[in-house]
């Protein structure tokens, strides 16, 4: 039997999902939250012997797969290793699902999961996910240096040559998370880099504000017109943010190259510019004859997980109405898949850039 994604996302709408890569926090992030807002916890890592309890050979075979030693272990290519763990993780996905389908039906749980962020939009909402991240370089010291994992650094220490082991572990451990790694920072999706300035419970502070059970801020969005304090204020903020087209974006409002009914938007909160939006003639694309773009969406990374993005879109919408326009476009890159939905957007094509490469195209009635 095979369950439709909607199915398994409307199943799963109280739950929360922390993902990430290796060392990234995850763990001890969703621990920190559980204890702090009194949310069951569910750590995947902890079910995997329940887990291979309730499979078998036939259909789960590679949880039932048995090493005799960590020689055998460690003894296998960067590639069979990786193979090994990817559909480890795919058999015992199954059981994860259900489990938290059967917890969540009456109240919210937090899921410590390894899921990839492509994968993400088949079972949640971008505001229901973090991902907790940390370059995947030189692991494994890193993972046996934490208490709760003794049992894999006895193991793995076990092995005949050690540091040929450890250097298998480390190079399949970078092979597996590396695209995960640049994929996460160059998305939408809410994402934190492991920095040991911050203290843990800084962190989960931030992924509470994600998700939404912090205050939320009191934040305005207004028309940008050209001359005013507001547009001195958002080329200032376009200046100093991590957007990667902020050159581009300032040259325009610097200049105030837009014509018509072009225009910026700001989105406020607590005395300051927190994001932005646009509403274009043309965008990065050669395609003339489709107008208007809703462009140029960006939040600071500190107001993130408030839907601050669909309020800058929905009051470019409602903007884009008042200006006769019936429909409005949105770009974005192939990693977005299935974020603009979420907004009322539907998927037309796939389109080229002028830089050369490809992106996607929806749409939305107004």
């Amino acid at each position: 039997m095979i369950f439709q994604d909607n199915i398994i996302k409307e199943y799963l709408r109280n739950v929360y999902f922390i993902s990430g890569t290796p060392c990234g926090g995850k763990t001890t992030i969703t621990r920190a939250l559980g204890e702090k807002y009194n949310i069951p916890v569910y750590v995947i890592d902890d079910q995997m012997p329940y887990h291979v309890r309730l499979s078998d050979k036939e259909h789960q075979p590679e949880m039932n797969r048995d090493f005799k030693d960590a020689d055998e272990f460690f003894g296998r290519t960067v590639e069979e290793y990786k193979n090994w763990l990817l559909k480890n993780s795919r058999e015992q996905l199954d059981f994860i699902l259900l489990d938290l389908m059967k917890m969540s039906q009456d109240k919210p749980v937090l899921c410590d999961i390894h899921i990839v962020a492509e994968e993400a939009f088949k079972f949640t909402d971008p505001s229901r996910i973090a991902f907790l991240i940390k370059e995947p370089k030189d692991l494994v010291d890193d993972y046996c240096n934490r208490p709760d994992h003794q049992p894999f650094s006895d193991f793995i220490h076990s092995a005949t040559d050690y540091e040929k082991a450890k250097a298998t572990c480390n190079e399949t451990l970078y092979s597996l998370n590396i695209e995960r790694y640049n994929f996460i920072k160059n998305s939408d999706f809410f994402w934190l880099e492991r920095d040991t300035n911050r203290s843990v419970e800084e962190t989960a502070d931030l992924v509470a504000a994600h998700f939404g059970w912090n205050n939320q801020a009191d934040v305005t969005i207004e028309k940008v017109d050209k001359g005013t304090p507001l547009a001195d204020e958002l080329l200032s903020f376009i200046e100093n943010c991590s957007y990667e087209a902020k050159d581009h974006i300032a040259g325009l409002v610097r200049n105030w190259e837009f014509t018509d009914w072009e225009t910026m938007f700001a989105a406020k909160a607590d005395g300051k510019v927190i994001g932005m939006a646009s509403a274009l003639k043309e965008d990065y694309y050669p395609l003339p004859n489709l107008f208007p773009w809703v462009s140029c969406i960006f939040v600071d990374e500190d107001y993130r997980g408030q839907r601050i993005s669909g309020k800058l879109i929905d009051y470019a919408n409602e903007y884009l109405k008042k200006q006769g326009f019936e429909k409005s476009y949105i770009p974005t890159c192939p990693g977005n898949v299935g974020l603009y939905e979420h907004y009322g957007y539907s998927f037309v094509r796939e389109i080229t850039n002028y830089g050369g490469d490809n992106d996607l195209l929806y749409v939305k009635e107004l």
